[in-house]
């Protein structure tokens, strides 16, 4: 019987490591899954198999899809297990396959379906473990990957509306740099050797545009660079405690786009706290989650001051108000709902408000982005071609 050494983490999240004899590989790996071991790592014989690729994050969209084809195969009555192996087998995505045949294999083995996912952190997050663990202690699972999925896909529809307002001036903003660049390199230096030849004066917009094609044909590495170095700092910054909250907090504030992402937060905090309190989560762990899904810094404190008020036996509204993040009105409205015994339904229809919000306000965006960046484009190219032609009207009056 060969031996394998192995190494992984408890439930307790602790690093352990380890020798088992077993017939085979799946066989080690299945008694350690009984065990509550999640293997990162197993060698049998001098080969090392590692298990951490599997890691990589599976894509909303396909998970959402997998949600739903899930919700109505056990909507119809098939067994877990053939559910999730219909499923992995019929999927595209080979590491979320490989996850789902771990997850059937743990279920087979007699573990609960959120514990086996629980197991891939990657592909099946805290709200998703959580959700599918109230299901299952209700019997009422189909209903919650129905909600789960309508869930995932209203969050991915709101990532692609944010995502197609960015994609306009980023390409715009791409384009102008190229042709820049290229008018600075390769155009400026034929009319500066021009214009040295017949001895031109050349007016101050002219001398900048030349300064400034001399400059980076020189120095284009330390251009390159002070743009990689700003990009290292600010991310650098960004992940310290200090500068989420400043940079987020600068983003609210922001004049149209603070307007967007506010909008933007208060319909995924409403759709997340509904989908988590009217699956039956407890409503501390709903705001923990909540919080950690916010996506802004700011917001996330303003939930977990809300979380701290319900632990101390307060209304939710208080702190929604001290925050300043949300508007009065939806405040108001979950201040009805919570008084009424109706918060998830009060916070559906919140999230259903403010997502249509969100997708005029994305369009409006980028229909005003549209001629600012035309305008901004049209300056930068126009003003050095008009630099550029300057001289030559000396030149033509000298002649003449």
């Amino acid at each position: 019987m060969p031996n394998y050494a192995w190494k992984g983490r408890n439930r307790a999240g602790l690093v352990q490591e380890g020798v088992l004899a077993a017939d085979s590989k799946d066989i080690a790996l299945t008694s350690l899954r009984r065990q509550n071991i999640v293997v990162t790592g197993i060698r049998e014989r001098g080969k090392e198999i590692s298990l951490t690729k599997m890691a990589r994050r599976v894509p909303p969209k396909v998970l959402a899809v997998f949600t739903r084809q899930f919700s109505v195969m056990i909507d119809a009555g098939l067994p877990l297990v053939q559910c999730l192996e219909i499923l992995a087998n019929q999927q595209e995505h080979k590491n979320f396959q490989k996850i789902l045949l771990q997850v059937r294999q743990d279920v087979e083995a007699g573990s609960t379906l959120a514990d086996a996912m629980r197991r891939h952190p990657k592909a099946f997050d805290n709200l998703y473990v959580n959700m599918v663990a109230a299901g299952e202690a209700g019997g009422i699972l189909d209903t919650i990957l129905q909600r789960l999925s309508v869930y995932i896909e209203k969050a991915v529809k709101l990532r692609s509306q944010v995502r197609a307002a960015m994609i306009y001036p980023i390409a715009v903003i791409t384009i102008a740099a190229i042709v820049v660049a290229v008018i600075l390199l390769k155009v400026i230096p034929t009319f500066a050797a021009l214009f040295t030849s017949l001895g031109a004066e050349l007016p101050l917009p002219t001398r900048v545009v030349i300064y400034c094609s001399n400059f980076l044909a020189r120095y284009w590495w330390a251009f390159v660079l002070a743009i990689g170095a700003g990009v290292f700092a600010f991310q650098r910054y960004y992940a310290t405690y200090r500068g989420r909250r400043v940079v987020d907090g600068a983003l609210l504030k922001a004049p149209i786009i603070g307007m967007i992402l506010r909008k933007i937060a208060v319909a995924r905090f409403c759709r997340t706290l509904a989908t988590l309190t009217s699956s039956g989560v407890p409503i501390l762990e709903s705001l923990d989650i909540t919080a950690r899904t916010a996506g802004n810094a700011i917001v996330e404190d303003a939930i977990l001051d809300v979380r701290k008020s319900v632990e101390g036996g307060k209304t939710i509204v208080e702190p929604l108000v001290a925050s300043g993040v949300f508007p009065n009105m939806v405040v108001q409205m979950i201040g009805v709902g919570e008084q009424t015994g109706a918060l998830d339904a009060m916070l559906n229809k919140i999230a259903d408000f403010y997502e249509d919000e969100v997708d005029v306000a994305v369009q409006g965006l980028v229909k005003l982005l549209e001629p600012v960046m035309i305008f901004i484009l049209g300056v930068i190219i126009g003003g050095i071609v008009i630099a550029m032609y300057l001289p030559m009207f000396t030149l033509i009056n000298k002649i003449g």
